[in-house]
């Protein structure tokens, strides 16, 4: 997008431009005039012109006034932009693999989990639909960093993004973690960060794959049963993360009642992701006719993990209560294989801005 100023005779002809320009994603946008992004420029509390980062495949430079202007276009409130510039420090991280991620066939897109006080400061759902329609700063934080990936990264279907067919998270894809009703240690207090500081954490990842489990609390076997339902998820042999994970991240939804079994079966955030480790595997021979190229030198009978290690796995608390959790499979490629990255969010600067309505 750079730094070109439009013009136009009125909003409707500039939202056209835009459209023609390749600068959205395809649906209507808040057109970001120059007093819209210097409003969220100045709700972040830092200079225009800083560069949080470079984005890849084009390597353009994340200053925070584009990154405000992506804010604007996706919808976001001046409240949001905090957490916008997160997730974008975040992506820009060597190890998030940016540049490799827009690049590949596969369809991988920033999956962005919120934890701490920012969720209820903006509004973030974390419980029934939370990755659905309908809640404005999961959809509009999720896309501003999508419409940041077009114009800043350069990321274009067909051009540069070269996503077979992509997924609907490459629209937008956020949710919070529902920490309140959680038996397990936030997220981002499991990654190292206090329990009051407000966090990002983008990961790639597929669309959600659901699993399905109906338990009983009468039943000594249900935490068992869950565990293997979710490791088969994991497991899929149509995923990367069977034939090249080793290397990948998986990240895992555990909604309220699941999570509830899974407390009474003993399981912490740390045995829960050892025990879907241990679970989540396929033999060596099964992989091998599927994809023989792929797969490595070993006896037939080996067990081969889809996820080599607990902390490749990111189990997040969310959704409603029911039958259903959800896997999201990786790319598992990449210098880094597209590892997950937290991101602290400073909310002190937004709060701090007299005038605006923050």
């Amino acid at each position: 997008m750079g730094r070109e100023l439009l013009e136009a005779v009125d909003e409707a002809e500039a939202l056209e431009a835009l459209h023609a320009l390749a600068c959205t994603d395809g649906l209507p946008v808040v057109v970001p005039t120059p007093e819209r992004v210097e409003r969220f420029v100045a709700a972040s509390g830092l200079d225009g012109d800083l560069v949080l980062g470079d984005m890849g495949p084009g390597l353009g430079a994340a200053t925070v006034d584009l990154v405000a202007a992506a804010a604007v276009m996706a919808g976001c409130l001046p409240d949001h932009m905090p957490v916008v510039t997160a997730a974008v420090q975040a992506v820009c991280q060597p190890e998030f693999d940016l540049t490799e991620m827009q690049a590949t066939t596969h369809c991988t897109a920033p999956l962005v989990i919120v934890n701490g006080p920012v969720r209820q400061a903006c509004g973030f759902r974390s419980g029934f639909g939370a990755l659905g329609p309908g809640f404005r700063a999961n959809a509009a934080v999720g896309r501003a960093l999508r419409l940041a990936m077009i114009n800043i990264g350069g990321g274009r279907a067909g051009e540069s993004d070269m996503a077979l067919l992509g997924h609907p998270g490459k629209f937008s894809y956020c949710l919070a973690e529902d920490e309140e009703a959680s038996p397990f240690t936030p997220l981002h207090v499991h990654r190292g960060f206090a329990p009051e500081e407000s966090v990002v954490t983008v990961v790639g990842a597929e669309a959600p794959h659901s699993v399905i489990c109906i338990t009983d609390a009468d039943d000594p076997d249900s935490p068992l049963r869950l565990l293997r339902s979710i490791a088969a998820g994991i497991a899929n042999m149509g995923a990367n993360n069977a034939h090249i994970g080793g290397r990948g991240m998986v990240t895992v939804v555990v909604n309220p009642d699941h999570a509830a079994v899974l407390e009474r079966g003993g399981y912490d955030r740390a045995k829960l992701a050892e025990a879907l480790c241990e679970l989540a595997v396929n033999r060596r021979s099964q992989l091998a006719e599927l994809s023989p190229a792929i797969g490595a030198a070993g006896s037939p009978d080996d067990l081969v993990r889809s996820v080599r290690h607990p902390e490749d796995l990111l189990v997040v608390h969310a959704g409603g209560g029911g039958l259903y959790s959800m896997v999201m499979p990786s790319w598992c490629a990449g210098p880094h294989a597209n590892r997950a990255v937290s991101q602290r969010v400073d909310l002190n600067p937004a709060c701090a801005i007299p005038g605006l309505g923050l």
